[in-house]
């Protein structure tokens, strides 16, 4: 007997199912307004990019690039990768376009699909949304400070909850290189302490050991310098302005003085907007805070440069779209409504009049069910009494010829006959009653 083969989507990925659209939409939605209204722009780049976009962007040994990346080579011998985020293309954009030599900032935004070929586990996939804001050409601390506060304002808008900001500095060409020297040597003496992918990374860029949420690195992390003492003035002077209009825009934030973020090209401010929640593990237990990372960004005022050979500041964040859907599974029931009127049918004519008629109903923003390819009357109604509709249209040969339609009260069985053009003005009043 031959083998049967269950097809499933590949490790990692998932499909999105009806049931959760709803979520998406909403998200998609809110975030939309708000980034409109402070003035973003929609773009959409590129699902492939050249590999080395990213190489020379993200940074050759971090993990996205080392590890994460899915490759492709084409037959004519380019190197392409699906995008395993967004922030590259869309600079790439930026310089291509032209976009320099309009008025400054540039604003845009996108969502969609990204790539990375990541561990799978419980809310981390290697195929997801996300939400991605980037300005270009502006250097105030207040545009790091109204990004912030543009993410925080969609969190609150969807409530997720208590929204909380992580946020720290780290530096520019100035200041960084002294204080990964001085990081450096004192993750020497404790190398032994590290794990693996430390000890490798200790090498090649110590930065990323702040990184890593193994529990023996975290120990060792605890105890090493912070970027916030080794600053230069006018990263100091940054830092400060930054914090000082979140506090003005009565946004909370907790300085995390070894958040770094996985990527190179960040300089300056760096974030993380979390959701904080009351949850009970199981019943009876005490309710315990939940915390969970939603948004990440910062500032990346050498990125462009080494694209385009000209330095450009920029500033960007971009908030994962499964987790917040997640999030208002938990906390939101579904608000799709099933329709309160079905279309039942008998025969070929019927069937026919009934598509001008479904169309009449489209118009007039009546939602209305419908099994245009059952004939048996009795299997109609049976679907329609599944969905809990109000009432129902029969519409038989006789009715069809005669021009008319019948309407069932679901609920009393009761039915009346009307003339056929008057069906949606009918129902709109019996939907009023």
């Amino acid at each position: 007997m031959a083998k049967k083969y269950k097809f499933q989507t590949p490790s990692g990925m998932h499909d999105i199912l009806p049931e959760d659209q709803e979520y998406f939409q909403k998200f998609y939605a809110v975030a939309k307004n708000v980034a409109e209204f402070y003035g973003f722009q929609r773009i959409d780049t590129p699902i492939v990019e050249d590999a080395e976009l990213y190489e020379k962007g993200i940074g050759a040994t971090t993990d996205i690039v080392e590890k994460q990346m899915y490759l492709l080579k084409t037959r004519g011998g380019d190197m392409l990768a699906l995008r395993p985020e967004f922030t590259p293309g869309i600079a790439r954009a930026y310089l291509q376009h032209g976009m320099i030599n309009l008025p400054q900032p540039v604003k845009l935004y996108t969502s969609g699909q990204l790539f990375r070929y990541e561990h799978s586990q419980a809310g981390r996939f290697r195929q997801f949304h996300q939400f991605d804001a980037e300005v270009f050409g502006e250097t105030s601390p207040a545009q790091d400070a109204q990004m912030i506060q543009m993410f925080t304002v969609i969190l609150q808008e969807l409530r997720l909850g208590h929204i909380l900001v992580e946020i720290n500095s780290v530096g520019d060409s100035q200041c960084r290189p002294y204080y990964k020297k001085l990081l450096a040597n004192f993750l020497r003496s404790r190398q032994q302490q590290l794990c693996a992918d430390c000890r490798r990374r200790l090498r090649e860029n110590p930065l990323r050991t702040l990184d890593c949420k193994e529990e023996k690195c975290q120990r060792v992390r605890a105890l090493a310098p912070q970027f916030l003492d080794h600053l230069c003035e006018e990263c100091k002077k940054h830092f400060k302005q930054v914090l000082e209009f979140l506090d003005e825009a009565d946004i909370p934030y907790h300085l995390d003085p070894y958040l770094v973020r996985g990527l190179d090209y960040y300089t300056k401010t760096v974030f993380e907007i979390f959701s904080e929640r009351q949850v009970k593990q199981q019943e009876g237990d005490q309710e315990m805070v939940m915390r969970n990372a939603i948004v990440g960004g910062g500032r990346y005022d050498t990125l462009l440069k080494l694209y385009g050979n000209k330095d450009i500041p920029a500033v960007g964040a971009a908030a994962g779209i499964e987790r917040v859907v997640s999030f208002l599974k938990e906390q939101q029931p579904s608000t799709t409504k099933n329709p309160k009127v079905f279309l039942a049918q008998l025969g070929d004519l019927p069937k026919k009049k009934s598509l001008k008629l479904l169309e009449e109903f489209r118009k007039a923003k009546i939602q209305i069910a419908e099994s245009l390819g059952r004939d048996s009357l009795k299997a109609q109604m049976a679907r329609a009494d599944k969905l809990g509709v109000q009432l129902t249209l029969i519409l038989g040969q006789r009715e069809a010829l005669d021009n008319t339609i019948v309407i069932r009260r679901m609920d009393t069985g009761t039915q009346e006959t009307v003339k056929f053009d008057r069906t949606v003005e009918e129902i709109k009043k019996r939907l009023k009653k």
